[in-house]
């Protein structure tokens, strides 16, 4: 079950769409030929850990909003890897892309529109 849209605050936006200034963003279609493609991409679910108990994509792992900076190093250390973020709707995954950019990740992108995208597309 995909839970309802939350509405955001104006100063969260704010930061969001700043941090999308820097960071690439791909849709659920370049994410599938991303993957098709062989590419060793990591898939990192940003999620609370409610929201991955009720359903995540296939081969993610669970590093939340809250963690993924302290923890990132130990499960990806190769900065050069392609990882590809996904949250709710592609606002917290936007965040984490950026601050991975600020710690060296040179192939970081975040799913626009996040678990809420993908489910009705493909599951």
């Amino acid at each position: 079950m995909i839970p309802p849209h939350k509405h955001h605050s104006p100063g969260f936006l704010a930061l969001v769409n700043d941090a999308k200034t820097r960071i690439r963003e791909i849709d659920v279609e370049a994410l599938r030929e991303f993957l098709q493609d062989g590419r060793q991409a990591v898939i990192i679910d940003t999620r609370e850990e409610s929201e991955w108990a009720c359903g995540h994509l296939a081969g993610a792992i669970h590093l939340s909003k809250g963690i993924i900076e302290r923890d990132i190093e130990a499960a990806v250390p190769d900065k050069d890897r392609p990882i590809v973020l996904y949250c709710g709707g592609g606002y917290r995954s936007a965040l984490a892309a950026d601050a991975l950019q600020k710690m060296g990740y040179r192939n970081v992108c975040s799913l626009a529109g996040g678990w809420r995208g993908v489910c009705p597309h493909w599951r």
